[in-house]
């Protein structure tokens, strides 16, 4: 799933939730919420990660029709 890809992504980036958070202008508890699937995620939200973690939007999902 997205969350599942964007903490690996952050995680393979060296990023922690807080530098991740500064990056986007999140707070690190909406970072938090949104890896642990507890707020949903939205185009506006997912642009903003993909741009912090220097990737396309279609590396955050996990499919087989990227």
């Amino acid at each position: 799933m997205i969350k599942n890809n964007i903490a690996k992504i952050r995680s393979k980036k060296g990023y922690s939730i807080r530098k991740l958070a500064m990056k986007t202008g999140m707070s690190k508890s909406t970072i938090f919420r949104l890896e642990n699937d507890k707020i949903s995620l939205d185009i506006r939200r997912l642009e903003k990660i993909a741009i912090a973690l220097n990737c396309k939007i279609t590396d955050l999902f996990d499919s087989d029709y990227k």
